[in-house]
Formats: C-alpha cells, sequence, structure tokens
C-alpha cells in the first residue's frame, strides 16, 4: 500500500514538473495599424475574438516596437523574426538600394513572377534573419507546415520567412488571392477554387458607413480594402487555407500567420478618432472570433496557441488635434527633397543629389558624391543642416553618425539605431516633432518614434500560458524568443528580445 502511495507521489511530481504539450497549431495575427488603447477604448462593446484574448489571454498592456520607423514592412518582419531593422534589413517598406541603384520594396524580387495575375512576384530574399517559422521548418525536417495570409505582399510573406510553404496576398487589379513562384509552379488548385467565383464581387455596391463599393472592377477591388470587407476576405481565405492544407493536424506544430490589412487603410483614411475605425475595430472583434471557432473545429479548443498583436499604430488626424488644441500637423515630403537638394547645389554645384526620398528618409546619390571626390559625411551634414532648417524637425540623424555609433542618447535616439542597416540605410533621417507626419492630403500617417506609433497589443492565449494582465514594460521582439522556448526549438537568427517567462506555465 505504501509503495503504490509511494509510485502516485512519484507521478504527480513528474505530471507537475512536465513541460505543457506543445500546440498542434501557432496562428499568429496581426492587425495592421492597431493602437493598443482601441482595446481600453472599445472594451465594453467586445464580445467575440478581442473579448476572449483580453479575457482568456496573457495581456501585456506596455508592449512597444522600439525601432524608427514604425510602419508596415518593419513591424511585420519584426513579429515573428524578433529582429531590429539594424540585423533584419528591413529598414522600411520602400527604399534605395545602392547595391542595385534602384528603389525597392521590402519583398519585392525581380526573379519571381506572379502567380494569379500578371507581373512580377514578391519573396522573403531581403529578409537576412530568419523566422519561427523558419526555425520550426529546420528542426522538424521540412515537415511541419507554414501559412501566410494579408491583403498586403510584405504582411503575408514577411512574418511567413523563407521557408514558408505558401504566402498568399490579394490584387487589386485581378481581384484574386495571389502568390508567388518563389513558393511553387502554379497556385495550389484550392487557392483557384477559392478564386474562381470571385468572390470580392459579392461587394459590389454594398454600403458601409455611408461609403457605397463601386461597380467596376478597377475601383471595387481597391476600395473593399479601406473597409471590413477586406478583411473579411482574408478571413474566409484563412479559413480555407486551414482546411486545404490540414493546418494542426497531424504530429508537428504548423505555423499561420494571418494580417489583417483593412484596418492600416480605413486609419490612414479617416484617423483613429473616426467612427470609421471605431466600426472597423468592432468587425476586428467579430471577425476574430469567426476564426477561433473555425481552428478549434480543425484543431480542438485546447491544441493551438495564439499570439495577438499590430504592426504599429497611427497618429490622430492634424485637423482632429487642432480642435483639441493638440499640436500636430503635417510636413511635405517635397519641401525634404526640395531642401536637401537646394543646400547641395549651393554648395557643390548643379546635380542630381538626391537618390531617393521615402517618408522621414533620404538617400544622397554617393556614386555622384564620389565621382565628385566630395566627402561623404560632409555632404550629409549639409543636408542634415537643410532638413533641420525646416519646421517641426525635432531631430536629423545622418549615415556616418550613426556608423560611428553616434547619437544614441536617448530612447528616441536608440530606436532611430535599432532602424539603422549599415548598407540600407538613409544618409540623412529626420525625426519630426510630436503629433508631426511626414504627408500631404487628408489623411494621416505613422512612423515615428512616439508612443501613439509603437504603443501596440501583445497577447497570448492557449494552453500553456498564464492568463491575466502583465503591465511591465516589453518589446515586439519578445514574441519570437518565447514561440521559440515554447516550440522548443532555435531562437531566430537576428531575435534581441527576452523570452516572456512570467505567462509560461511551468
Amino acid at each position: 500500500m505504501m509503495r503504490k502511495a509511494l509510485l502516485w507521489a512519484l507521478a504527480a511530481v513528474c505530471l507537475a514538473g512536465a513541460a505543457p504539450k506543445k500546440p498542434k497549431l501557432v496562428l499568429a495575427i496581426v492587425v495592421d495599424q492597431f493602437r493598443y488603447d482601441y482595446l481600453t477604448r472599445f472594451r465594453g462593446e467586445f464580445n467575440g475574438g478581442l473579448a476572449r484574448l483580453l479575457t482568456k489571454g496573457a495581456v501585456f498592456t506596455n508592449a512597444n516596437y522600439i525601432h524608427v520607423p514604425a510602419i508596415t514592412a518593419v513591424g511585420h518582419s519584426t513579429f515573428l523574426t524578433g529582429a531590429t531593422p539594424s540585423v533584419s534589413g528591413i529598414v522600411g517598406n520602400d527604399w534605395y538600394d545602392r547595391d542595385e541603384g534602384v528603389k525597392v520594396s521590402s519583398v519585392s524580387d525581380a526573379k519571381t513572377q506572379l502567380l494569379g495575375a500578371s507581373g512580377a512576384g514578391s519573396s522573403p530574399n531581403r529578409l537576412l534573419v530568419s523566422t519561427v517559422g523558419d526555425e520550426l521548418k529546420i528542426a522538424g525536417g521540412g515537415k511541419p507546415r507554414v501559412i501566410g495570409v494579408s491583403l498586403k505582399d510584405r504582411a503575408a510573406i514577411l512574418p511567413s520567412g523563407h521557408m514558408a510553404d505558401g504566402a498568399y496576398w490579394f490584387d487589386p487589379k485581378a481581384g484574386n488571392f495571389v502568390s508567388s513562384s518563389y513558393y511553387f509552379k502554379d497556385l495550389p488548385a484550392w487557392v483557384k477554387e477559392f478564386n474562381a467565383p470571385r468572390p470580392a464581387d459579392r461587394f459590389r455596391g454594398a454600403t458601409w458607413m455611408g461609403h457605397k463599393m463601386p461597380e467596376d472592377d478597377a475601383k471595387l477591388f481597391t476600395a473593399l480594402e479601406a473597409t471590413p470587407f477586406g478583411n473579411e476576405l482574408i478571413e474566409a481565405f484563412t479559413e480555407r487555407a486551414l482546411v486545404a492544407e490540414q493546418l494542426g493536424t497531424r504530429e508537428f506544430t504548423d505555423v499561420l500567420t494571418v494580417s489583417f490589412s483593412s484596418n492600416d487603410y480605413v486609419g490612414h483614411a479617416y484617423g483613429p478618432d473616426s467612427p470609421e475605425v471605431h466600426e472597423v475595430t468592432l468587425a476586428t472583434d467579430r471577425l476574430l472570433e469567426r476564426l477561433f471557432l473555425a481552428v478549434e473545429r480543425q484543431v480542438g479548443a485546447d491544441n493551438y496557441l495564439v499570439v495577438f498583436t499590430a504592426d504599429h499604430g497611427v497618429a490622430p488626424m492634424p485637423e482632429v488635434n487642432a480642435a483639441r488644441k493638440m499640436p500636430g500637423g503635417r510636413i511635405d515630403p517635397a519641401s525634404i527633397r526640395a531642401a536637401v537638394q537646394g543646400a547641395l547645389v549651393r554648395t557643390y554645384g548643379a546635380g542630381n543629389w538626391v537618390a531617393g526620398s521615402f517618408g522621414m528618409a533620404v538617400y544622397l546619390n554617393q556614386g555622384l558624391i564620389a565621382q565628385m571626390k566630395l566627402d561623404l559625411g560632409e555632404a550629409e551634414q549639409e543636408a542634415a543642416r537643410a532638413i533641420q532648417a525646416l519646421p517641426h524637425v525635432s531631430r536629423v540623424y545622418t549615415l556616418q553618425q550613426m556608423l560611428q555609433g553616434g547619437g544614441v542618447q536617448d530612447a528616441v535616439s536608440q530606436k532611430v539605431a535599432n532602424g539603422f542597416h549599415s548598407r540600407r540605410g538613409p544618409d540623412v533621417e529626420l525625426i519630426p516633432d510630436p503629433y508631426w507626419i511626414v504627408g500631404t492630403g487628408k489623411d494621416t500617417g505613422h512612423a515615428s518614434p512616439y508612443s501613439y506609433d509603437t504603443h501596440v497589443p501583445v497577447i497570448f492565449m492557449g494552453a500553456g500560458i498564464r492568463a491575466g494582465q502583465y503591465h511591465g514594460a516589453i518589446a515586439v521582439n519578445d514574441i519570437a524568443p518565447t514561440l521559440a522556448t515554447m516550440l522548443e526549438i532555435e531562437t531566430p537568427s537576428g531575435a534581441v528580445g527576452r523570452v516572456l517567462t512570467e505567462i509560461l506555465v511551468n
């Protein structure tokens, strides 16, 4: 009798010390342009997936991005790599590639072809580091499945990584979900079947918040992106991918990355204080619950792990801020380029001195500078002085300054340093005053180091997670090493974050 009791006690100790079973599926969700404060402002109206995450998940209330610029490609690359742009090489949505001598995007790849539409394809080749999905596939001998889905190519490709079995995005010219020859020679049959009935057509003439969808294709497919209709297409396609790829149904852990892009298009057009952002947030709550239920039908309620975040926040509309006596406004990008060009012409003579200008980043024509045997550092300083003289520019950094490790004195400068890549970084980068955005027109934007652009949700939910609120400061970079620890795989190669041990059930 005593021996039996001893055996039971030993078994209990072993069970208590055993690691939680690995999930069958990691569902990695990004909502594009979702400020953290949307969770608190609209909390009382959530009754779907966001409510579930907030009540059953481990919710970090003070998670931030630690890089500049806070924009889509950079946020999505950070999510499952844990790397900053200084290591990942993803320094923006677009940049001037000095090796190629042209403007490139974060996922542009002239060696690939678009599948499902015409044109050049896209790939993760510009991403210099591994993702959680890559490390999972390496550890599992390629057997785990990794799939990425979004409206945007970069949002589907960068989180899913180099070894993904497929990344799919919506092409507004074709009105279809497409992919790239990087992954396979032809679209899988299930994707063609999903596209065949032209699922975007059902929104023709539909109305949302007084905004009526156009009848003709060319306008319809673009217009629906700035409504919850775009997210509905993503969710429907994700459900099809879940079943067609049999995700989470085998002995290996699979990864499904989903980025809901419509929130970003709505936020840019109407601003974070608009009724439209309020409504698209509530629609996202309902849509996430639909997705969670679909996953549970496939793998069971206790067999999947959710990690939820956003790629960046957004600044208030300058007009809204003015009405409430807050600062803010727009800096014309053309004025930045003109200031640099004018200053260098006055100093060095005629020439096309600006190779590219992208938001807060300016790339000088280094070829011309070398041809004229000028000092690059001095040319950058001339450009920096011209930009600093513009109204509402807080500070300016140069390439040479960052290469020498200069300018890192506070949190803003550290974010600039984290976002700087020695080969791909700009020659000059400006930081605007708080609430000032680089752009024209009537919309708003994001990119700055300030909290309204960098403070985002981070929530884990599932088996092995200790639910509750966690108020300590963390970085979005902490997600990847935490997932790697839970899945017992190598930490992604460029990760700089820590493991969030406080949420893990031993």
